[in-house]
């Protein structure tokens, strides 16, 4: 019975963690290329009471043994990097990722990457994020563009009102072997690890890189009808654990209450 309380105990713990992860799932429903967490579990150590395929007196061989579990225990919340949905916006600073890859950004001297692509300019002119992270290679719009124009390929064109090409860059993205490696920093950035690999950088398009594409926005790819249900058996399955662990009590009690 104490067994039943300490695997009880874990069990609550570990729903507890998917429950955090849940919410913050549906919490960033509407953050531009945020990319959902899911948490993974496997079982903890067995106490075992009778070893398998011992000899019997005799001479046989035991077929199964006598094994109890200890509970469960989260081993990671996994990032996945499934494409979200791609919504039109018609503006020009607007930069979706088709496919695989992360737009890089400088922070503070630091290397970030991100999926969210809702650029804007600064007073420089130069394409940054929300937070005024410059987004790389750097480019720097100029002041009497009319037209700013950005391929599939990455190749950015600034254009003054006779239509003449006034500045010229590429924008590349940046891949990783392992993307699940990488580490949330918030403010919808990642910073690569040993787990990740190093960037890989490409133009859009080749060696496996997405395109870009200009006007467009990557949404969050949670799926809140699915996060919705597991919201439901996670709720469930913590009363189960809630419930294993007040039968437990309750049994304790009757043992303590017991007289010769």
């Amino acid at each position: 019975m104490i067994r039943a309380l300490y695997s009880g105990t874990t069990g609550m713990r570990g729903q507890q963690l998917q429950l955090d992860t849940i919410s913050n799932n549906l919490a960033n429903v509407n953050t531009a290329g945020f990319k959902k967490s899911r948490v993974q579990f496997e079982d903890l150590y067995y106490q075992e009471m009778r070893a398998v395929g011992v000899e019997t007196v005799d001479g046989g061989q035991v077929p199964s043994g006598i094994q109890v579990g200890l509970g469960v225990i989260a081993t990671s919340t996994q990032k996945l990097f499934t494409q979200g949905s791609i919504h039109e916006t018609g503006n020009d600073l607007d930069l979706a990722v088709e496919g695989r890859g992360f737009f890089q950004v400088i922070r503070d001297g630091e290397e970030f990457y991100t999926r969210s692509g809702n650029f804007t300019r600064d007073a420089d002119g130069f394409i940054v994020t929300q937070n005024g992270d410059r987004l790389q290679p750097e480019f720097a719009i100029p002041a009497d563009t009319v037209t700013l124009s950005v391929g599939t390929d990455g190749l950015i064109q600034a254009k003054n009102a006779a239509q003449e090409i006034i500045a010229e860059g590429q924008l590349t993205l940046h891949n990783f072997i392992n993307p699940g490696g990488l580490r949330a920093e918030g403010g919808n950035l990642f910073r690569p690890t040993e787990a990740s690999g190093d960037p890989i950088e490409s133009d859009p398009g080749t060696d496996g890189a997405g395109v870009i594409l200009q006007n467009f926005i990557e949404v969050s790819n949670v799926d809140v009808t699915e996060e919705l249900v597991n919201l439901i058996i996670t709720q469930r399955a913590f009363e189960m654990n809630s419930k294993s662990v007040q039968t437990a009590d309750q049994l304790l009690e009757v043992a303590n209450t017991l007289k010769r």
